[in-house]
């Protein structure tokens, strides 16, 4: 046996930052070796960041991702970290002719290792995900080959992300090259109960290839996206061996016992079981083991689900306003739970200071509305103003004449008038503070409520929303959203004595039908059948429909269910078919 130290480097890179991305693998890697490491694992394409979607398909692109990988070669050897080998990920192109249907300029999701001031070896992505948010035959060609370079007498082989999650492809040619460790850089989005999910299958891939396993994973926000990061080490027998914390940054070491490994250098071709062959490479980088004094290992607690979903959020707003460079954010403050609790989720991911809320009274805003938003406001130190809406309404309605829906909508608009005049003013991003379970029943005003940049509820179901809320006011004394707003009856105040369940059924009662509808593609029969009411099937499957278009207008907002409005769930707006009765 021989022994390994490896540091999994679970880092927030930023997309198309190749030169920023470049002097964080500087910095992490000096990190490592200072830890006493002797093999650096990153994520999955580190120096371009994830996803890059179309920026792939840019030649300049691709060749700013080749050169910056060279040129961190010979940083690292520079830095006085040559000795230290690093595995990381980034954009390449295959050396092959291009064919019809294959992407422009053939791009892989490639990863490489540097050593000595070189790019010793080179992998590519072999499984290429095509399912939910990803879209990956449209980038990317899938690779065949293999690298297993020889660290200190072990083997150790490359494979990435979805080679995972596939049968057959690299952990089988892994397994059967006879490698000690695998090491897999990851970009794998965060859903809600998914860690359980990532740990089972690393543990069920280890014992398959007969080898540890290291997988790091990016942790961040990226548009929609929030990756967790939840990096772990398993050994052979799929046993935990490390296991770094969610939605922070974190280096991670682990200290192995694994077999020496046999075999000489040079090429040969594996059946991969999947219908494709792998060519491995096997090179050598040194053959004399390492004897060391092993550390106890890391293993993070994991967080129970509300604490999980709260931390994917404040992630993604924070990542989204740093990453893009605002300097602060605004939103309309009812006094109701959905802006109590998206003022509060701003107000941990960037600061109480940088968060600025609008008090936007009408004729028919309940005193205690605006009682619960000013005690919010004042519990949390939040920037406020108030701007009373009745007389611009007004003036609007002496223009045109307006009834119905449209004068309650009419609202609705003037906020988003004010709040977006604002932010032109003061250069706010605006938060738009809608739930799942609204804008899945159409229960939006576009350029009203719906008005904004970032959405960070948006994929939050209301009854998810309350729990949230209970859940983040225990964890602080004074708790910073007013008990009212928690226990009040949800009412939009755009007509007297207005009520949510006067044209909605209980939220309990929407979000199951909605799980089913929207997150399990169920149909009206299997609705009715799994004990939905068949008149509200109906009737809900019809404000779902309808609501499309509205839906695709809608702000970006962080995804946290396996199923989202936006990048996994993509319907036609133009569309005849219905879920009618048979």
């Amino acid at each position: 046996m021989a022994q390994l130290r490896i540091a999994l480097a679970q880092t927030n890179p930023v997309v198309g930052d190749l030169a920023g991305n470049a002097d964080r693998l500087v910095e992490w890697t000096g990190k490592a070796h200072a830890g006493g490491a002797h093999l650096v694992l990153f994520t999955e394409m580190f120096l371009t960041g994830y996803p890059v979607e179309d920026l792939v398909l840019r030649a300049s692109f691709v060749d700013a991702s080749i050169a910056t990988l060279e040129t961190c070669a010979r940083r690292l050897a520079d830095a006085g970290y040559g000795d230290l080998p690093v595995v990381v990920g980034y954009v390449d192109r295959a050396d092959r002719v291009a064919r019809v249907g294959q992407p422009k300029g053939a791009p892989l999701d490639a990863a490489a290792v540097l050593h000595q001031g070189r790019v010793v070896a080179r992998t590519a992505k072999h499984h290429l995900p095509n399912y939910g948010v990803f879209d990956e035959y449209r980038y990317f060609v899938r690779g065949d080959r293999l690298p297993v370079f020889r660290l200190h007498g072990v083997d150790v082989a490359v494979a990435i992300c979805e080679d995972l999650w596939q049968e057959g492809g690299p952990v089988s040619v892994a397994g059967a090259a006879g490698a000690g460790l695998l090491v897999v850089p990851n970009a794998s989005p965060y859903e809600r109960e998914k860690d359980d999910v990532r740990r089972d299958l690393c543990a069920r891939r280890a014992r398959e290839a007969g080898c540890a396993l290291a997988y790091a994973n990016q942790v961040g926000g990226q548009d929609e996206l929030v990756f967790d990061g939840d990096s772990l080490v398993v050994g052979a027998d799929g046993a935990v061996i490390a296991r770094a914390a969610q939605f922070t940054e974190e280096l991670l070491f682990a200290d192995l016992d694994l077999p020496l490994g046999s075999g000489d250098p040079g090429e040969s071709v594996y059946d991969a079981g999947d219908g494709t062959a792998i060519t491995v490479e096997r090179i050598v980088l040194s053959e004399e083991p390492v004897a060391f004094a092993p550390q106890e290992p890391v293993v993070a607690e994991r967080l129970d689900d509300a604490a999980e979903v709260y931390g994917a959020l404040v992630l993604g707003v924070r990542d989204y306003v740093e990453k893009n460079g605002f300097r602060s954010v605004i939103l309309g403050l009812s006094g109701g739970i959905d802006s109590a609790l998206t003022a509060t989720i701003a107000a941990d991911a960037i600061g109480a200071d940088r968060v600025h809320v609008v008090l936007m009274p009408s004729r028919y805003s309940s005193d205690h509305s605006i009682a619960d938003a000013e005690e919010l406001v004042r519990r949390q130190g939040l920037h406020s103003r108030i701007l009373p809406i009745a007389d611009t309404v007004a003036a609007f309605e002496k223009e045109v004449e307006l009834t119905g829906l449209a004068a309650e909508n009419l609202q609705a608009r003037v906020r988003g008038m004010f709040l977006m005049s604002l932010s032109n003013q003061h250069g706010h991003l605006v938060l738009t503070t809608g739930n799942k379970s609204e804008l899945a029943a159409g229960y939006s005003t576009l350029y009203g409520d719906s008005a904004g940049g970032f959405a960070p509820i948006k994929d939050v179901p209301k009854t998810l929303v309350w729990e949230l809320s209970r859940w983040r006011n225990a964890q602080s004394d004074p708790p910073p959203i007013p008990e009212n707003s928690i226990t009040k009856e949800p009412s939009a105040e755009l007509r007297p004595d207005q009520r949510d369940t006067d044209s909605l059924p209980p939220y309990e009662v929407l979000d199951r039908l909605l799980d089913d509808y929207v997150e399990k593609d169920m149909g009206r029969d299997a609705l009715i059948a799994a004990g939905h009411d068949p008149e509200l099937v109906l009737r809900i499957i019809r404000l779902v429909d309808f609501a499309e278009y509205k839906r695709r207008q809608y702000p970006p907002g962080p995804k946290i269910s396996p199923k989202n409005f936006g990048r996994d769930r993509r319907l036609p707006i133009t569309n005849k078919w219905r879920e009618m009765p048979s």
